[in-house]
């Protein structure tokens, strides 16, 4: 019987990415999965009745859980509490569900930034649960990290295969670039396209300033949206525990928030200056994680190289002005 995978956020960053992937596969003869991508429109996944009536409907055999709360440093930093409590709803109700409806397996998304604050580097996926996270994100944190203590525990009383990918930053086309709650690239790429296209559209673009929060010296691994979703399709049909598995770049491909910057503005041929604008926070100065676990099993796996991908993800951006949350 051919799997019936349900992708609760599929709608977003990381669901689009998948989706495009899986479209891909289709065409070139996969036939033995059907994918489905719901976004909030499809129901309330923190109510649990809607979120029944998506579970009924789809009938899953799989789930790719990657609906949640999301936002950047300063959203998180004003809005804690919701973090918590929404995560925490939504998390219960997606894994209490999949019991309840005999799920093969769950794939639940987690993140870097969930990680204890004080820790030693690199961080690797022993090291979730070791102190508190940065005070910054901790409802969220606390919500997340909630994921992997429950699917241990469904594993111990039913024996499920509820597991979870700890990524790194994730970035690409279909991101949030809505400027009080994306994250950093998109949040960067917007604000260019703002001092370029539309802030004094007549003043010469040497006169005018990219300015980057913050002091630009913390340090940061990002993964380009498409190789995420390549490593998703693996934990699907692949990886057999309970365990958590980071699913990051090489700890060699770690950049600065200047880095990044410079790769926004070099993708927008942008001749202007950039400047940091130390009044904003920076935030955790770095988190750099090990894909040590990852590579014991995919050694050869290929990321996308950090500006090419920059590059088409600004073009992504540039093109598909109706389409993009900003």
């Amino acid at each position: 019987m051919a799997k019936r995978i349900l992708v609760t956020g599929g709608t977003g960053l990381v669901g689009k990415g998948l989706e495009d992937i899986i479209k891909e596969e289709i065409s070139n003869g996969l036939n033995d999965e059907n994918w489905f991508f719901i976004g909030s429109k499809e129901g309330d996944l923190t109510n649990l009745d809607a979120a029944r009536l998506i579970f009924e409907k789809y009938k899953p055999t799989h789930v790719v859980h990657l609906a949640a709360m999301v936002g950047g440093l300063f959203h998180n930093m004003a809005n804690n509490l919701d973090f918590l409590r929404m995560n925490l709803q939504i998390n219960d109700n997606v894994l209490l569900l999949s019991h309840e409806f005999n799920c093969t397996k769950v794939v639940s998304c987690l993140s870097t930034c969930i990680f204890p604050d004080q820790t030693s580097y690199p961080i690797d996926e022993t090291m979730i649960h070791n102190g508190p996270p940065h005070s910054s994100n901790f409802g969220y944190s606390y919500a997340k990290r909630l994921i992997d203590i429950t699917n241990k525990a469904y594993y111990e009383k039913y024996g499920h295969i509820f597991t979870s990918i700890v990524p790194c930053n994730i970035y690409g086309p279909h991101d949030n670039f809505r400027p009080d709650v994306s994250h950093v690239i998109p949040g960067m790429i917007h604000r260019l396209y703002r001092t370029i296209y539309q802030d004094e559209p007549d003043k010469p673009q040497e006169e005018k300033e990219f300015y980057v929060y913050g002091s630009g010296k913390p340090l940061r691994q990002f993964i380009y949206s498409r190789d995420m979703a390549r490593l998703i399709t693996w934990v699907v049909r692949s990886y057999e525990s309970v365990e958590p598995i980071i699913l990051s770049v090489d700890e060699a491909a770690e950049v600065s928030i200047a880095d990044v910057a410079r790769s926004i503005a070099q993708a927008f041929q942008f001749k202007g200056k950039i400047t940091f604008d130390t009044s904003k926070a920076d935030g955790q100065f770095k988190k750099t994680a090990s894909n040590k676990k990852l590579r014991s099993f995919l050694p050869n796996f290929e990321f996308t190289e950090f500006n090419t991908a920059i590059q088409k993800t600004v073009e992504w951006y540039i093109n598909n002005q109706n389409d993009v949350r900003k």
